[in-house]
């Protein structure tokens, strides 16, 4: 099983989308600034996440969810975060 998963920074507000097969050690990285893309923007909350099948479409809904008909979808999917 393969997630997509949507981290909030409380820094800037701003989305940080990607996709594993072990959500819960993937979150952890971020939340410990393992990974250099969010280290600067912690802390990160979890606010949205989807499994899928593969990793082919984790990529492929990940990539939706980075364009701005995918920002559209997450900001009303989560709206009260």
């Amino acid at each position: 099983m393969y997630y997509v998963y949507v981290l909030k920074s409380r820094r800037d507000n701003r989305f940080c989308i990607g996709y594993t097969a072990d959500l819960e050690r993937r979150i952890t990285e971020h939340r410990m600034g393992l990974s250099r893309s969010t280290a600067h923007r912690r802390p990160l909350d979890l606010v949205y996440y989807e499994a899928c099948r593969t990793s082919r479409d984790a990529i492929h809904r990940e990539k939706y969810l980075k364009s701005a008909y995918g920002h559209r979808y997450l900001k009303n999917r989560i709206r009260n975060n």
